[in-house]
């Protein structure tokens, strides 16, 4: 069955020209869509771990008229994470942040790769790297991100150029 939605994706992605997500039907699903609340504003209310988080990728804008993600998603220092999310002010919240590994391991689809998250939820996701706000211990030069295209997490230099999504407390 797995091979046969496999090949069907593989013909869909090709047809149009779109990379397209595989999910595994016997894996437990780790971020179900009626655990959030997605907002009008382009947020999305995580109502077990009481985040908000932003639906789009960090620099992107949620068009509230076509329901998508609009504008290009920069790849950014671990530096420019920070700064960047301390001048955010989408959807009129001031208080965004870089998530810690632990916030943006929440939100991982584990049942899904490419991207390894909620799509119904989470718009415009690279399967690249995302910061996390957690730096390396041996290694405070890195902070840890999670790949999004296998779910996995890795030490980064931070200087190297990473996507981002962003997060705040929504209580």
């Amino acid at each position: 069955m797995k091979l046969k939605l496999l090949n069907t994706f593989i013909v869909f992605g090709f047809s149009f020209n779109v990379a397209a997500q595989t999910c595994y039907g016997g894996a437990d699903i780790t971020t179900p869509t009626d655990r959030f609340t997605v907002n009008a504003d382009g947020t999305v209310s995580d109502t077990q771990t009481g985040l908000m988080w932003q639906r789009c990728s960090y620099s992107q804008t949620y068009n509230t008229e076509t329901l998508l993600c609009e504008g290009s998603t920069p790849a950014v220092t671990w530096q420019e994470a920070l700064r960047g999310a301390t001048n955010d002010t989408t959807a009129n919240y001031d208080d965004w942040q870089v998530p810690n590994i632990k916030e943006l391991a929440s939100i991982l689809e584990h049942s899904c790769t490419e991207p390894s998250i909620n799509e119904v939820v989470f718009l415009g996701t690279k399967s690249q790297n995302y910061w996390s706000s957690t730096s390396g211990v041996s290694s405070m030069s890195s902070a840890w991100v999670y790949q999004f295209d296998s779910g996995l997490n890795s030490l980064r230099p931070k200087t190297s150029d990473v996507y981002l999504r962003l997060v705040r407390y929504e209580k």
